[in-house]
């Protein structure tokens, strides 16, 4: 119990979860726990599936897609306070980018079938929770599209 209320106090303070009241906090912490990464460690590959999302608490993270002409293309940097992944959300539950650490990362970790299931049961959870994350799906979208559009849109680039 004690560190299921330690988890309750970090999620709150994290900035997808301000606001989100004590019992929907309770019912997260109750999907997490804490995680570690090394430098250079990949967190998740392109279509590894996808059953956990991450709350960066320290550390950076490089999201990448990989293209044949270029190699691996960084489409955002992510730091402490971000949000990792979103595809636990949706079928087919496949990760979409790669995700590598550029420096030690400590994390939360969410089970995403957990908390799935409790969104299921209470949809005004499911409800915040579509709301929390297509802000953070809208910002991944404009980041590759802003990539996408310096690496593409020069002139000799097509």
């Amino acid at each position: 119990m004690g560190t299921q209320k330690g988890l309750e106090s970090i999620i709150a303070d994290f900035p997808l979860f301000r606001d989100l009241g004590p019992r929907n906090l309770e019912i997260v912490a109750g999907c997490a726990k804490n995680v570690r990464f090394q430098d250079g460690e990949y967190i998740f590959r392109e279509g590894e599936e996808a059953n956990v999302f991450y709350a960066i608490r320290h550390g950076q993270v490089s999201v990448d897609v990989f293209t044949p002409q270029r190699g691996p293309m960084t489409i955002q940097t992510l730091g402490e306070g971000d949000v990792l992944s979103w595809s636990w959300l949706f079928p087919p539950y496949r990760t979409l980018f790669d995700a590598r650490c550029l420096t030690l990362v400590r994390a939360l970790a969410f089970d995403g079938a957990c908390l799935r299931g409790k969104c299921d049961e209470d949809p005004s959870l499911g409800y915040e929770f579509m709301k929390r994350f297509a802000k953070i799906m809208t910002e991944r979208l404009r980041a590759t599209r802003l990539q996408l559009l310096d690496v593409y849109g020069a002139p000799g680039n097509a």
